[in-house]
């Protein structure tokens, strides 16, 4: 018998050999018998103690907050990793791509979805300085994670592409970070590539954002060229935090996570103070006080630390076992040393709302968890309970975009494992009512309408209104004709057109919202080669001709299948509603009548033909009455049979005809 101790991959191992067999590695995270009683396997549990880090050697002068803003796939995630690689944060290898893009849909679509924190050591000039990172995302639907990320910064690099210039998005997020007064680092990103164009980037940069041209930097984040020099920048041009570590304890919850071991991690920059484990803190918002287990910074992995100090930005973990015990936008602060609350985030607006029901009512409380933790990491959606006949128990959630529902839709399935029915998305659609009674109903004169079940008839109402967008379209001049007839076609005004340069064009239109949701980035992208931009916000309600459209099955209404159109739009959408329709609801014996109807006035019907017995099989020959008088017998039976019979929708057809069509 032989006992020998090891060291493996850094944890001390001990082996026992035991026959004739070489001793192999068990993998078992405790003290176990393999199956073949030959090896005993000894390993640390595996969150073996990390060496704490001691922050106190970053003075506040020493440290720097920034955000990497850019439109979509300008290249932030990879700049991040040069930068991570540089600082000597991860190893350098060939593999680091998308390191702080966690999300398996980050990695499957190639986007950024969640704003992620990393801290980077760095020394310049002799001094040690504490970087802390903040990767964004670039797209429309995630802009409330890149103005929650520049709350907790001083500083945000701008990357723009040198193919493609400046684009919809860089403009949204460069006034972002311009209402905040943040330092604006302007990096051209890309100067590998053979189309690269650095100098009219470096014009385009000038023009619309008033910065000098001098002040570019050019890199390649992908081979690595010019990137120490972005380091340098931040250190010389972001001012460090305006906080004093003497003051008491003020910390903003800028994001939060859930894990099912430890419950909330919450990210936390802090404005004031300093806060180790075993303080007692306090939340502003559920004035609830929790002992502190752990807190650090992240590397991107977590790293625990000693303290963490006024000006850093780093995680805490509390004990908070609920999902809503931490809210973002939250002050923490110690307890019996109240501070004045930060003013924290403006809620987000939601744009687009949408039916979630499970599948099975079976799973309607783990669907319901599920929402509530994904929730908590993505603070943006909004959640209103909702039932429907066909459907079940299930919710209206309130989403940023398209793109925001889907890639929701997509966490659910891959982290959470719950299959879910989506219905098709709608937008929130306001009333101004006319009717006394309602008005002492509801309380106020205008009210609000996400569900199209809900919507009050004319008879009640003074006006609708529907929400608005200020789109800004950035493309090439020889797509011009194509998109200004593709805006006129979605109901849309032009507001402005300016030549940003030589061959690009801005527009800017103002767009009813629902006329955007679903399809126009694509048909946009179709139109223009892939090259015209898009970006959007907010431009309040304005009056319209709106109606509620239902669909009648036999002249019966469906609850669930009625929507609110635009009153030019009406027959479009409800001839191809009653087509989808038709295909969808399976045949019976009696004949279907499916009829999309404004009120009492029917628009679009298609039938779907009864199943009929050959009851002329049998003549052969013989008098034409004969065979009439049959086909009478089997007309009258259909007609009894259609008064008696009950269409019932089946749930699959529901779901085809409710979902977004994915074609469209």
């Amino acid at each position: 018998m032989l006992s020998l101790v090891t060291r493996a991959a850094g944890v001390w191992v001990r082996l026992r050999r035991a026959c004739s067999t070489a001793a192999l590695l068990c993998c078992q995270p405790c003290m176990e018998k393999c199956p073949a009683d030959h090896v005993v396997f000894s390993r640390p549990y595996s969150s073996q103690k990390k060496e704490k880090l001691d922050m106190s050697i970053f003075p506040v002068e020493n440290i720097r907050n920034f955000s990497i803003i850019a439109h979509v796939d300008h290249g932030k995630s990879t700049l991040a990793d040069r930068l991570l690689e540089i600082t000597g944060t991860i190893a350098k290898t060939d593999r680091n791509k998308q390191v702080l893009d966690k999300l398996q849909v980050e990695r499957e679509r190639g986007i950024t979805v969640k704003a992620q924190t990393a801290s980077l050591f760095y020394s310049y000039e002799g001094m040690n300085y504490l970087l802390n990172l903040i990767d964004t995302p670039g797209h429309v639907d995630f802009s409330y994670e890149v103005s929650r990320s520049l709350s907790a910064c001083q500083g945000v690099i701008l990357v723009v592409d040198a193919n493609e210039g400046i684009q919809a998005q860089t403009m949204a997020n460069f006034y972002l970070a311009f209402e905040a007064q943040l330092a604006i680092i302007p990096v051209i990103n890309k100067i590998d590539l053979k189309n690269a164009d650095p100098e009219r980037v470096e014009k385009q940069i000038e023009k619309l954002f008033d910065i000098s041209k001098d002040e570019c930097i050019r890199i390649s984040a992908k081979l690595g060229t010019n990137v120490e020099k972005v380091l340098q920048e931040v250190i010389e041009k972001v001012p460090p935090p305006n906080v004093n570590i003497r003051d008491p304890l003020k910390a903003l919850v800028f994001d939060s996570t859930f894990d099912h071991y430890r419950g909330v991690i919450a990210n936390i920059a802090l404005f004031g103070g300093e806060v180790q484990k075993g303080h007692k803190i306090v939340s502003a918002h559920t004035r609830k006080t929790y002992e502190v287990n752990e807190v650090g910074i992240l590397t991107p992995n977590e790293q625990p630390t000693h303290k963490l100090y006024a000006g850093q930005v780093g995680y805490l973990i509390a004990g908070m076992k609920e999902v809503t015990e931490a809210q973002i936008g939250d002050t923490l602060y110690l307890h019996k040393q109240p501070v004045e609350p930060l003013p924290g985030f403006k809620s987000a607006k939601p744009m687009v709302f949408a039916g979630m029901y499970p599948v099975d009512q079976s799973e309607y409380n783990n669907l319901k968890s599920a929402i509530e933790k994904l929730t908590l990491n993505d603070s943006s959606v909004t959640i209103h309970r909702d039932s429907s006949l066909a459907l079940g128990a299930g919710w209206r959630l309130g989403f940023l975009g398209l793109l925001h529902l889907e890639v929701f839709n997509q966490r659910l399935e891959q982290e959470y494992n719950a299959s879910v029915i989506l219905t098709a998305p709608t937008v929130p659609y306001k009333a101004v009512l006319s009717s006394a009674k309602l008005i002492k109903e509801h309380g106020k004169e205008e009210i609000t309408v996400i569900n199209p079940a809900e919507f009050p008839d004319k008879s009640s109402v003074s006006e609708y209104l529907e929400p608005t967008v200020l789109g800004t379209i950035i493309t090439p001049d020889e797509y011009i004709g194509k998109i200004i007839t593709l805006c006129q076609t979605r109901r849309a005004v032009q507001k402005d057109m300016m030549y940003i340069d030589e061959h690009r064009v801005m527009l800017k239109y103002i767009f009813p919202l629902n006329e955007i949701v679903v399809d126009f980035y694509d048909a946009l992208k179709s139109l223009s080669s892939g090259y015209a931009s898009f970006d959007y916000e907010d431009a309040g309600y304005q009056a319209a001709d709106l109606v509620k459209m239902d669909i009648l099955l036999n002249g019966n209404s469906v609850e669930e299948l009625g929507t609110v159109v635009h009153k030019d739009k009406a027959y479009a959408v409800g001839k191809a509603m009653c087509e989808r329709l038709k295909d969808a609801i399976p045949r019976q014996l009696f004949e279907i009548a499916i009829q999309a109807a404004l009120g009492s006035k029917v628009i679009a019907r298609e039938t779907v033909k009864a199943y009929r017995k050959n009851v002329l099989a049998k003549c052969y020959g013989g008098d034409i009455t004969r065979k009439m008088k049959l086909l009478k017998r089997q007309a009258e039976g259909k007609k009894k049979m259609r008064k008696i019979g009950n269409v019932e929708v089946p749930k699959d057809a529901f779901i085809s005809v409710l979902k977004r069509q994915s074609e469209k």
